[in-house]
Formats: structure tokens, sequence, C-alpha cells
């Protein structure tokens, strides 16, 4: 029995460490992507948009955009939408695109490729992220006044205020789930509570679900990990030594891949998340 009992331990274990999670690199642009900030797949139009931001993170100078690539990396039109500033997270809802661009909210009518209005978001610094609920409800992030902002029929209002190091933002449900805090995936109800999901060992960019309660979270400085709902992590890529950034990540959860905005080094990357 004692034999027996070992045996099944031992396997038991094999199927633990055959569980863990990583990534494999499926391909890279060349470096012609002038600072990449996120990547937001239409995996049914099978377009990658691509906010863009030139050569600064937080000047005014008209010269960001939005870029589209196909799911193979290949550069459909890297100048789609231009005269934009920093733009930086994406949100799709039906056939609008919605950008965050420093102090404005950009609208943006899919099919026709026209800018359709800004709505400037009222004393905000550095708009970052960005996300859209399934009814609609658009939630920015500003990571200099550590406010949220909501966004219902064109006109916003603080959503909620006092989050340290807030950027990443998702929408599920009736939820939205968070990178802030002190290095932290949070979540807040409907009724804005916040619960801590995990802590991290940095601050996160973007967060992505993966549709089982856990999601893939990335910091910008060069690190992805795979976030369960329990709380613990993995560590899926460490580009550090490259100095290549892991900013606002994008997702593929019927494919399971990873896009990869790597920003300074003006590149997209494409991983298989296994």
């Amino acid at each position: 029995m004692k034999k027996i009992m070992t045996l099944s331990l031992a396997i038991l274990l094999g199927i633990t460490v055959k569980a863990q999670h990583k990534l494999e690199k499926i391909w890279e642009t060349d470096s012609i992507i002038n600072m990449p900030e996120s990547v937001l797949p239409d995996t049914k139009a099978g377009i990658l948009y691509v906010s863009i931001m030139g050569n600064s993170a937080d000047e005014k100078d008209g010269i960001g955009g939005i870029g589209k690539l196909d799911l193979n990396g290949k550069i459909i039109d890297l100048d789609w939408i231009h005269g934009l500033n920093s733009p930086k997270g994406l949100a799709k809802y039906g056939n609008t695109l919605y950008a965050a661009d420093i102090t404005d909210v950009v609208v943006i009518d899919i099919p026709s490729s026209k800018i359709v209005r800004k709505i400037p978001i009222a004393g905000s610094i550095f708009l970052n992220d960005i996300t859209v609920s399934d009814k609609g409800v658009v939630y920015v992030s500003d990571s200099r006044t550590k406010k949220i902002h909501q966004i219902i029929n064109n006109k916003d209002v603080v959503y909620l205020e006092n989050i340290d190091g807030v950027n990443g933002l998702k929408a599920i449900g009736k939820d939205l789930y968070i990178a802030g805090g002190n290095k932290q995936l949070l979540q807040a109800n409907e009724k804005k509570e916040l619960t801590t999901i995990a802590d991290l060992p940095c601050g996160g960019d973007g967060i992505e679900p993966i549709g089982n309660g856990d999601f893939v979270y990335s910091c910008w400085a060069g690190y992805i990990y795979y976030v369960h709902a329990n709380g613990k992590y993995e560590l899926l890529l460490d580009s550090t030594a490259e100095k290549k950034n892991t900013a606002d990540i994008g997702y593929d959860p019927v494919k399971k891949i990873i896009y990869v905005p790597t920003f300074f080094k003006k590149s997209v990357a494409a991983y298989q998340l296994k």
C-alpha cells in the first residue's frame, strides 16, 4: 500500500509539473513600429490594432496614431489612424474603437476609419489603459491622478480614486479588474468594493483574462506572469536582459496567443501560451 501511495504521489507531482504554463514565441515584427504601447486583437476580422505613441509617452505632439497588423504580424497599415498624441490603451465595442490619448478618450468608427469624437476627461494628466463592459460602459485609468473614470453617453465621472499605480483595466461582467494598488491585481464589484486577487512582484501594465478565473499579467519592464484565481502566480517571460518591454498585452482566448508590444524595441511579438 505504501508503495502504491508513493507511486500515486509521484504521478500527481508529475502532472503538477507538466501543468505549469510557458510561452513559446511564434513571431515578431521588425523594429518599425514607433513605440507601440497596446495591442488589441480582433480575431474575427483578422486584425491586431496597435497604439503607436510616436516619440514620447506624454507629449501632445500630434504624431501618434493607431496601426493595423494581421494575425501573423504582417503590416497592414501603420498609419490607419493618425494625428493623435500618445495613445495607449485600446478597447473595442461593436464597430467602435476607443483609445486613451493623454487627456482625451478618442472614439473611432472602425468601418469608416474616422475619428468621430474626442472626449476630454476632466482633471486628467496621463490616461493609460481603457476597457469597455459588455453594456458599452467605458472605463479609463489615469496613472498620475490615481483615478479611474467611467464614461456613459460620452460623459465622464470619477469611478474610483486613490489607487496607487493604477494602470491596466479589464471589465468582466459587473466587475472591473485593476492592475494597481501596491503591485496588485484587484477586483472592484458593482458596489466599488475592492478585493485583492493577487500580490505581484511588479506593477501591472496589461491584464487579460484566460477565461477560467486566471489572468495573464504584464509588467512594463519586461515580465509576464500567469496569475491563478487563488492568487498564486508563475513567471512566463523575462525579457529584461534584452531590455525588451512588455507593455499592454493583448490575448486571443481561443488560440491562446499573447500579443506583446515591446515599447522602446519598436516591435510586436506573438507568443503561444501552453
